[in-house]
C-alpha cells in the first residue's frame, strides 16, 4: 500500500475535509479562468460557478481595489482558494496525526 493511500485511508473525517477543500478551491479557481476567459455569463453553468464561486469567495470578493477588474478578480477569488486550501488541508493534516 502506498503512503498516499494510507494516509488517505486513515481518518475519513480528514479525508472529506480534504477532499472539500479541493473542491472549493477548484470552483474558485474554475471562475477565475471563466472570468479570464470571459465565458459566456448567460450559460447556465458559467452562471452556476460564478454564483458558487461568489458565495464562496463572500469575505473576500472586492477585497483588493485595483484599477483593473480581471486583477481583482485573480486576487479576490485566488485568495480565497489558497486560504481554504491552506485551512483545509492544515485541518485535515491535524487529524490525521491526531
Amino acid at each position: 500500500m502506498s503512503s498516499r493511500t494510507r494516509t488517505r485511508s486513515g481518518n475519513p473525517v480528514a479525508t472529506i475535509i480534504h477532499v472539500v477543500a479541493d473542491v472549493m478551491a477548484f470552483i474558485l479557481g474554475l471562475w477565475i479562468v471563466m472570468y479570464l476567459l470571459d465565458a459566456n455569463r448567460g450559460n447556465d453553468l458559467v452562471e452556476f460557478i460564478h454564483d458558487a464561486a461568489r458565495w464562496l469567495a463572500g469575505w473576500s470578493h472586492d477585497l483588493f481595489t485595483f484599477d483593473e477588474a480581471w486583477a481583482r478578480v485573480v486576487c479576490g477569488y485566488g485568495l480565497a482558494a489558497l486560504v481554504y486550501l491552506f485551512i483545509g488541508h492544515a485541518i485535515a493534516g491535524r487529524l490525521r496525526r491526531g
